[in-house]
């Protein structure tokens, strides 16, 4: 136990240290745009790594693991990573080039440019609550694995785990971020890489683990189940895509041709770094637990297979590599969310005339803001998938539906992008969420005991972007005569 602490210990300090070396070598900190875009030269192959690794998180990685174990889903809902794979490439296809032709420095420049600063900043709320919601499920993903393998307590985890990120991304920015990524997403590949083929002949050998799996978990959805599939599917895909911590590495790429490029590299590599969770959640399912030792809640599933079905070197690699996957998306995200704040709120609507290092001074706050609102967020929930799917749902009831519109449409109205955002979050709050405690007071067909398998979600969105185009064609109407 002392040992693993140890080596977790000096795996935070590694980190640390090359954050601060980052934040030295890029000069990252020495302005407002270095910190938010490193200075718009990030090459290639350090892009990259940042966005796969951004994406590939502790929820991503203990969700997916929860989702293949979990009796009641299993591997077809088990969604989130050839959903994201699928979103980081349209939005590399579709949305990247057109958005850094904008001249932006942030998701929201957009609605700035076309909207003005008020609206922006109303928009602006789902995109904060989106990062904020992912940071927490991240945070919690790691708490429950030190929990479980070092027995250490759920809040110090969070609280630690929380502060070293904060630590680094405060000093150097985008840069900091970007390469402890290198770092983080290397040592989940290595330590994932190695938890596989221990567990598996713990399990009794790969073919035994393939076919009990198979006889045992849920078969496709069918009937009205297939809407609710379907309408988190397209949750996970579309909502995925309009999001700070994505179009941040976009628009600090040299050029339009890297940033496609990225899209698709990381998208790849969030479906590749998936297959472990996948294992290690289908080991769990059918494993043979040690005596003593009872099935875990589906939560719990991959560090209760590190703990009990590796062997202990193997089990403290497999932590670190869930460590790793935690600080390289938790930065991005409190660095994200921060940069929202900074540009599209302090800025335009408290301090115009702010200066450069001003504007430096009140980032690095916001970054201590933000940390704080996910840790606590964190500390309250203890639910990992639920929340990530949680995460994705306001971004994409209202955000994606305004951000298509106000990309490829120059006709749209403010009074048609503050209608489209009434109607879709009305709809969705229409109906309900069991993680937040809100009732549902909408009456959606095909209610069931475990929840409405009616895609409101696709619903509300599909509505809200309806919204926007009929008010802004007949404001434009209105004007013309």
């Amino acid at each position: 136990m002392n040992l693993q602490l140890l080596c977790i210990g000096l795996f935070y300090a590694l980190i640390v240290i090359a954050g601060l070396w980052a934040a030295r070598i890029g000069r990252s900190a020495a302005s407002f745009e270095g910190m938010l875009l490193a200075d718009r030269r990030l090459p290639l192959w350090v892009g990259a790594f940042t966005m796969t690794a951004t994406w590939v998180g502790g929820a991503y990685i203990n969700g997916t693991a929860e989702a293949v174990y979990d009796p009641q889903r299993g591997l077809v809902w088990a969604q989130a990573p050839w959903c994201y794979a699928l979103s980081l490439m349209l939005g590399g296809t579709v949305f990247a080039v057109r958005m850094r032709r904008t001249g932006a420095t942030t998701l929201l420049d957009p609605f700035n440019q076309r909207y003005g600063q008020r609206v922006t900043a109303l928009l602006g709320i789902p995109a904060l609550i989106g990062e904020v919601f992912w940071a927490a499920a991240i945070l919690t993903a790691l708490g429950t694995t030190f929990g479980t393998l070092l027995n250490v307590d759920f809040a110090t985890s969070i609280l630690i785990s929380a502060g070293v990120a904060l630590l680094y991304t405060v000093a150097g920015g985008l840069w900091s971020v970007s390469y402890t990524d290198v770092l983080q997403l290397s040592l989940i590949a290595i330590g994932l890489g190695i938890a596989v083929p221990s567990s598996l002949e713990a399990a009794g050998g790969s073919q035994r683990v393939w076919d009990a799996y198979v006889s045992q978990m849920p078969d496709f959805p069918r009937g009205t189940a297939i809407w609710q599939w379907l309408d988190i599917a397209l949750l996970l895909i579309f909502g995925g895509i309009p999001w700070q911590v994505y179009f941040q590495r976009v628009l600090a790429s040299r050029d339009d041709r890297t940033a496609v490029r990225l899209s698709f590299i990381a998208g790849i590599g969030c479906l590749l770094l998936a297959c472990p969770a996948v294992i290690l959640g289908a080991v769990g399912a059918v494993a043979t637990w040690p005596a003593g030792t009872v099935a875990p809640q589906p939560e719990l599933v991959l560090p209760e297979v590190l703990q009990h079905l590796t062997h202990p070197a193997v089990a403290t690699i497999g932590l670190a590599a869930v460590t790793a996957a935690v600080m390289s998306s938790v930065d991005s995200s409190f660095l994200s969310a921060a940069s929202l704040l900074t540009q599209n709120v302090y800025r335009p609507l408290l301090r115009p005339q702010a200066g450069d290092a001003e504007l430096r001074t009140v980032l690095r706050g916001n970054v201590l803001l933000v940390g704080g609102l996910a840790t606590w967020l964190a500390l309250a929930t203890q639910s990992v998938y639920d929340l990530w799917y949680l995460c994705s749902d306001l971004v994409y009831v209202v955000l994606f539906p305004q951000l298509t519109m106000v990309l490829f449409c120059k006709w749209t109205t403010t009074r048609g992008a503050i209608c489209g955002l009434m109607i879709g979050l009305f709809l969705r709050l229409g109906g309900g969420e069991s993680t937040l405690g809100l009732p549902a007071f909408l009456d959606y067909p095909l209610q069931t005991p475990d929840g409405c398998l009616f895609p409101f979600r696709t619903v509300a969105m599909l509505s809200g972007l309806a919204t926007i185009a009929g008010v802004s064609w007949l404001d434009n109407l209105r004007h013309r005569r």
